[in-house]
This record gives C-alpha cells, structure tokens and sequence, in this order.
C-alpha cells in the first residue's frame, strides 16, 4: 500500500513550483529553506521520480512535476479562498500577484492603480508573446493576463477591457505621417517592424500581407511592444500596432490602415478558480473604474 503525501509536502511542493524556487518558497511559507528542500524531496522519494530539474536560470518542472502542480495549485487556490472567508478580511494588507501581458497597455495603468490603493501587496509583471501567455495561463504560472483576443476556455475567466484597431505607427516626422488614412500597398517599400514569433500582431500582420498579395521589401523581427517602438522612434521602420498599446509620444503618429479595420478585445484574463481570491477581485474592480475613466 503507497504511503500518503502529507500537507506540508504537498503545500512545499506547489510553492516552489510557484515561485520556481526553494528559497522564495520558504520566504513566502515563513519556515526555512531546508524544510522546503526536505518535504519536496520526501515527496520525491514517495513518488519514485523526479518533480525538478536544476537549470543555470532557475527550476525547471520535469513532466510528472507538471501534472503534479495542475492538481495541486487548484488546491491550493480552495484553501486560500476557504481562509479568507473564516477570516473575512476587511482589507488588503500584503500579498502577491503574478500579472503578464501581451502590450504595456492597457496594463501599465490597471497595475499603476492597483500599487497606489494596495501599496504592500507585491506585484510581478512581465511582457509576454500572446502563445506564451496562453500556455503561462494554462499552466497556472500567472494569476493574471491581460492579452488581445484569449483563447476561450472553460477553465478561464475573460472580461473585455476594450476592443482596438490595428494602426501603422511611425514616426512624426516619417513622410506619410500626415495621411488620414493609408494602405499597406503605400508601405510596401518600407521597413516593416513586427514583434518576435508566436506574438498574435505578427500572425495578423502576416495572414493580412499574404491575403492581399504583398511583399515587403524588408521585415524585422523583434521582442517585445517597446522593442518595437524603440525600432520605430530611432527609424528603423513602421509597425503595425494595436492602437493604443504603447504609451503615447509626440515622436510616433498611428494612422489607420485600410487592409485592418477589424476591431480586437484587449481582455483581462484569470483561472476561473482564482477569480474570487480577495486580490484577484480587487485587481478586477480596479481594472473596470480604470476602464470607465478612460472612456470618459
């Protein structure tokens, strides 16, 4: 007969999955290090396999280590909810919250807000491809995702944001920033600037270009959106960009692209499980007045 996993295994196991570290998972459990390490290695041992691969960048989870994390961050996320209404908390003193996005807007002014009203809660946000994004999500790396058109699934939460157009950016001193209006055939000898592979701006950009049998002379591929604008203000090129997901500059003009009238949702995205942790609500409420002011 298997022996039983304890709590303490399993809780040391789904935070260092979280955090992707021993040490941080003792730091947010408030015991050591070594009991971490510990219980994660009895866990190990119960299980006949291995849960973590040490990378030169951090942990890797290996595939048992996956399946693992997908049942035990669920119950995780059930006894956090289960302790917040015994402890029916008034308010929002510390916590954590992992955000991701596929564009600095509209998420740079939904996280702006949020540090202002819950100063002690900590609050990490990267930049990601929207593929990766989705597979972050799906895999229970983040909290929280504010991306352009997510997949629909029944295990996730979506609330629109906003819906946006894609717009060619260039500079304002390019020679077509006065047009009203312009076509991707008036581009076609300029430098293009998309975002890296996997990002939906360049799959749009790319299925438009080839639906209407065009060719730029030249593409470069970069990372992230302020890459792209980066590229865009010291010359490189134009970019097809939503409108705006960048923060405003008198430096750049978006124009209207006649090929790209479609209208996309930028969305906030949650586990469905997640969406009534107490920050993950707050974080919602905050994301809808942050809506509501810029419509104003």
């Amino acid at each position: 007969m298997n022996s039983k996993p304890s709590p303490y295994q399993i809780t040391a196991f789904t935070y260092v999955a979280r955090e992707r570290s021993f040490s941080r998972a003792a730091q947010r459990l408030d015991v050591t290090q070594s009991s971490v390490t510990q219980h994660v290695a009895k866990l190990e041992k119960l299980m006949g396999t291995q849960l973590f691969v040490r990378r030169r960048n951090g942990l890797e989870m290996t595939r048992a280590g996956n399946e693992l994390f997908a049942i035990t961050d669920r119950l995780a996320t059930l006894d956090q909810l289960v302790t917040e209404k015994i402890n029916d908390y008034s308010s929002l003193t510390d916590g954590h919250i992992r955000v991701i996005a596929n564009a600095p807007r509209p998420a740079m002014p939904i996280l702006s807000r949020f540090g202002e009203l819950f100063p002690k809660v900590q609050i990490d946000f990267t930049l990601y491809n929207w593929t990766s994004a989705m597979s972050l999500l799906a895999d229970r790396q983040v909290d929280i995702a504010i991306v352009t058109e997510p997949e629909e699934s029944d295990g996730l939460f979506t609330q629109v944001l906003r819906r946006t157009v894609y717009m060619a950016h260039m500079r304002a001193d390019h020679p077509l920033a006065g047009r009203k209006r312009i076509s991707m055939r008036d581009l076609q000898s300029e430098t293009l600037i998309l975002p890296e592979d996997g990002s939906l701006t360049q799959k749009i950009a790319r299925s438009k270009i080839a639906e209407h049998g065009l060719v730029f002379r030249r593409i470069i591929r970069t990372t992230t959106f302020p890459m792209v604008k980066e590229a865009i203000l010291h010359g490189l090129g134009i970019g097809f960009l939503l409108e705006n997901s960048l923060f405003p500059s008198d430096k750049l003009v978006s124009i209207p692209v006649e090929e790209m009238p479609e209208q996309y949702r930028d969305c906030i995205t949650v586990p469905v499980d997640k969406r009534e942790l107490r920050l993950i609500r707050s974080f919602l409420d905050v994301a809808v007045d942050v809506r509501a002011e810029q419509r104003l």
